[in-house]
């Protein structure tokens, strides 16, 4: 299953950046997100490939998701799809935007995939195994290395959002004292976690199951932990909620080995 993510997610990658260099058009949906050609194109070769390789386990897709197309029945096992993380950053003509393909057993993100086509890095997890995969100009894979979270550095280096920070987030840092910020878009922020590149992640604004599913997979195979402010591992598949909206997250923090922790 994981090389079918890692070829699906090379060949979105692909595309993604055809479109890249191209130009494209951005639209709006109904929560005026911007949506563009590379979002849908990457989807409908990730989906195509998904639904011939695993025809019997469901797909949650962001595209589809924003069009009303859903599963009417997830079960417990079922795939989540983000087939351009970062569009704002894609937009704005910057690097960190990312194809993300994940697996979701019994509400935990088990196997996952994060591809940013623009700079070639590329992570990779199932569970108890983490990777970096180095990628060469023909979008294909060659070499592999172990990846694992680090214990917390002093200062911690905390990564947060370039294009959707938050007062929350912001108080939140400035209590965990001196603190290096490594500000990156889309779930490449799980990913630097998992390299050992950063330490935590705390992330009180909003996301979307499919916003975060690869990289928590990734992070949770290199050993570290996602959590809700309560303590409890962030879940998956989350329906029919009573204060929001289908797959909607609450606020979480994203940490390393001996990372900070919820308050």
């Amino acid at each position: 299953m994981l090389d079918v993510f890692e070829q699906l997610a090379l060949a979105a990658g692909r595309e993604v950046m055809r479109v890249f260099h191209a130009g494209c058009a951005v639209d709006r949906k109904s929560d005026a997100s911007p949506v563009t050609e590379a979002d849908r194109e990457s989807e409908k070769i990730i989906l195509a490939g998904l639904r011939a390789a695993f025809p019997d386990i469901p797909c949650v897709a962001e595209e589809e998701a924003a069009a009303g197309i859903m599963p009417a029945d997830l079960g417990d096992t079922f795939f989540l799809i983000d087939p351009l993380d970062g569009t704002k950053e894609f937009v704005n003509r910057r690097t960190d935007f990312t194809v993300n393909i994940a697996l979701v057993r019994h509400g935990v993100p088990e196997v996952g995939v994060v591809f940013a086509p623009c700079t070639g890095r590329f992570f990779s997890g199932r569970p108890g195994s983490a990777e970096a995969l180095e990628i060469n100009d023909d979008y294909q894979i060659v070499g592999r290395r172990p990846i694992s979270v680090r214990t917390a550095a002093s200062p911690l280096a905390v990564v947060a959002s370039r294009s959707h920070n938050t007062p929350e987030t912001d108080a939140y840092i400035r209590d965990l004292g001196a603190a290096e910020i490594v500000s990156v878009g889309s779930s490449l922020k799980f990913c630097l976690l998992a390299s050992a590149e950063a330490d935590v992640y705390p992330r009180f604004g909003r996301t979307m199951e499919w916003d975060t599913a690869a990289g928590d997979a990734v992070l949770r195979a290199a050993g570290g932990t996602t959590r809700t402010l309560d303590g409890k591992p962030l879940a998956y598949g989350k329906r029919d909620q009573a204060d929001d909206e289908d797959f909607a997250n609450p606020h979480f923090i994203a940490s390393g080995r001996a990372g900070a922790s919820p308050a």
